[in-house]
């Protein structure tokens, strides 16, 4: 059985984990509303609000949300049904703000097709898709009988393994979203290499990198892993014998 994590570490990990969740929402607030001229649509100026919630709403809304979410499991005293709630409450309304975020986008008069071009648009969708399913199954879960739990403990595995996967792919989409939105800035001569704002994005992909590593650390953690394969065999167990 592996070692467990010490209260200690886990409440260090915590900490950082919300350290660098409230490091990446001040950097995309400074960066959205601080250096809102680079969000500029070319068509239409009147969409500037629009451009400028997409990445509030993804990456503060979407991947911040989440994270928390994910988290819950870890801290949050009470029953395993209030666990699951919360977890299922913070997940719709990341969910809610993910595809929010992406209508922002797609909202302009060229449609979807003309802003579905980049690797950055096609890993977006996919993601909030994969989300929306995920958060779909375990909607379902919640409500289910105690005839199915059988079928539950059967996915729970998979859903942990889908719910990380998404959590990084979210991650991995945010990044190629910044190093587009940069390149692009730089390239045009709106933004300049050495400067504050080149400073601030690149600021907030790192702590991007941090906020994920901390969250999928946390979640797999030892800890975590025993506390969760004990509620899987023991029911197991409890259902194969009947």
């Amino acid at each position: 059985m592996a070692k467990l994590v010490s209260p200690s570490i886990f409440s260090l990990l915590l900490f950082a984990a919300r350290l660098s969740a409230l490091l990446v929402a001040a950097l995309v607030l400074i960066w959205a509303l601080h250096f809102n001229t680079s969000f500029l649509p070319h068509h239409n100026p009147d969409d500037l609000i629009y451009s400028v919630l997409h990445p509030l709403l993804m990456v503060i809304g979407f991947i911040v949300v989440t994270g928390e979410a994910i988290l819950v499991h870890r801290w949050l005293p009470g029953s395993r049904n209030l666990k699951k709630s919360v977890h299922l409450c913070l997940q719709g309304f990341a969910l809610a703000c993910g595809i929010f975020g992406i209508w922002t986008r797609f909202r302009s008069k060229d449609g979807v097709v003309a802003n579905f071009y980049s690797l950055h648009s096609w890993m977006g969708l996919f993601c909030v898709s994969l989300f929306a399913a995920q958060w779909l199954v375990g909607f379902l879960s919640f409500w289910h009988r105690v005839e199915v739990r059988t079928i539950t403990l059967r996915i729970l595995p998979w859903h942990v393994f889908l719910g990380l996967y998404t959590y990084g792919l979210a991650i991995v989409t945010a990044e190629t979203g910044l190093l587009e939105k940069l390149t692009f800035l730089q390239t045009k001569g709106n933004v300049m290499k050495r400067c504050t704002e080149s400073m601030v994005v690149n600021g907030l992909g790192v702590g991007l990198a941090m906020l994920s590593g901390f969250v999928i650390f946390a979640a797999v953690s030892p800890k975590y892993q025993t506390q969760q394969t004990k509620i899987m065999y023991s029911n197991s167990k409890r259902l194969d014998s009947y």
